[in-house]
């Protein structure tokens, strides 16, 4: 399971500075928050910069956004965990949650699990969601810390409370599974309902998928083809090619082997070859 990366938000840090100096960056800062909202990235990483270099940890941590994702600065993994560490020195808790990511996956730094779970426990002590489930992935994978789906399940409880959509889609994956907590498909679906509310498109699917076989939910076919529906729309394969096994089959729409095609092709297009193999089978019976 990937990672996520907090994006740039504007929240309140507490750097120990002199007033004077506080405000000024601070004003950089907001001028850059602009900058950026408009556009204009290059602006917007003077400006952060200025920030930074005032004392304004939130200034550093948007810089280091700036050159994660290449926007009005080159591309540099390495600046950007220079300035996410002065970020999450700073006190911004979203630095250390992004730090944390780049030595997760050895971007710009080398790849340090044991450090990454330091710094998304900082960063989820401090009420960075995405620092919680991040956290939660390393528990259940035995990176950096010891195994421990309790552990992992509890990360991700605090993630999803959080409104972190990934904590919500993982935690169902517990109740599904029995991992860390007793096995509960009711609560599985629930989870997963909230995850695909939130825009996961896994969480779309695996609901889905319990629609479709009666698990923790009443079996709707109907329900199971709109979740999957819009799995795909988010770019699941797999919500693809199971919205194209019911219009193929009749389940939950009316049956239509051409509209069946139509989306073995939207899942092949993204990968799944078991949509390519029945949209060609389709098509050499005239589909």
């Amino acid at each position: 399971m990937k990672r996520k990366l907090l994006l740039l938000t504007a929240v309140f840090s507490f750097a120990l500075t002199p007033l004077a100096m506080a405000e000024s960056a601070k004003d950089l800062f907001n001028q850059g928050v602009n900058a950026y909202k408009k556009g204009n990235y290059t602006q917007a990483a003077k400006l952060y910069e200025q920030a930074c270099n005032g004392g304004d940890a939130e200034g550093c941590y948007g810089l280091g956004v700036l050159y994660d994702n290449g926007q009005g600065v080159k591309q540099n993994h390495a600046q950007a965990a220079k300035f996410w560490e002065q970020a999450c020195n700073g006190g911004d808790a979203g630095g250390c949650s992004n730090l944390g990511l780049l030595y997760d996956n050895g971007q710009g730094v080398k790849q340090n699990y044991a450090q990454a779970a330091k710094l998304y426990e900082q960063a989820c002590n401090s009420g960075v969601a995405v620092g919680c489930s991040n956290l939660g992935l390393l528990y259940k994978n035995g990176q950096g810390v010891k195994q421990n789906y309790a552990q992992a399940a509890k990360l991700w409880e605090q993630a999803c409370n959080g409104s972190n959509a990934d904590g919500c889609y993982n935690l169902g994956v517990s109740y599904a599974n029995g991992q860390g907590v007793k096995q509960n498909y009711a609560q599985a679906a629930k989870l997963w309902e909230k995850a695909c509310h939130d825009g996961d498109a896994k969480g779309c699917y695996n609901l889905g998928v319990f629609y479709a076989n009666g698990q923790g939910v009443k079996q709707n076919y109907a329900q199971a083809a709109k979740l999957f529906e819009q799995a795909c729309h988010g770019g699941f394969a797999q919500g693809c090619y199971n919205l194209g096994v019911l219009y193929g089959n009749g389940q939950g729409k009316r049956q239509n082997k051409s509209t069946a095609k139509e989306y073995y092709g939207k899942a092949c297009d993204l990968g799944d070859q078991q949509g390519c193999d029945w949209y060609k089978k389709l098509n050499i019976q005239g589909y």
